[in-house]
């Protein structure tokens, strides 16, 4: 399950990695994406937000949700556990491509940091470790053997 999940985490991560050193290229050979736009003192405040919320609020809540799913069962199936540890990923993991378009837009230097800090947070804190694992699977009491 652990090398499942580190596939997926990587499949997610490293795309927005590669974006970011794309714009980074593009922004040293001088090509600029953009003159300041009216809607750009929106757009830093947006992105801020919007990488708080999937970085923190959303894994949260749809932890929540799978908890709620799961309440009156006695084992958690180990498919289950891991669509869900996958779906998490997916979500916990979109800081990164907002990272990648506040780097491309013209926004705040305030903003850019954050939206960076939530995308660092996210991808380290949500990171498919064995011990993380191992805890997740103890939580949702998935893969052990009950004595009837």
């Amino acid at each position: 399950m652990t090398r499942q999940l580190k596939k997926t985490y990587f499949r997610l991560l490293v795309p927005a990695l590669l974006v970011i050193a794309v714009i980074y290229l593009a922004k040293y050979a001088g090509y600029h994406f953009g003159p300041e736009a009216p809607w750009s003192g929106l757009a830093g405040p947006a992105l801020f937000i919007l990488a708080g919320t999937f970085a923190i609020a959303l894994p949260i809540f749809y932890r929540t949700l799978f908890l709620h799913r799961i309440r009156h069962q006695e084992r958690t199936p180990m498919a289950d556990l891991l669509a869900f540890e996958r779906r998490f990923l997916i979500v916990a993991l979109i800081p990164a491509y907002l990272a990648a378009l506040a780097y491309a837009l013209p926004i705040t230097y305030f903003h850019f940091v954050g939206t960076v800090l939530m995308a660092l947070y996210a991808a380290y804190y949500y990171y498919p470790s064995p011990n993380r694992i191992a805890l997740e699977k103890r939580i949702f009491r998935a893969g052990l053997e009950y004595p009837s």
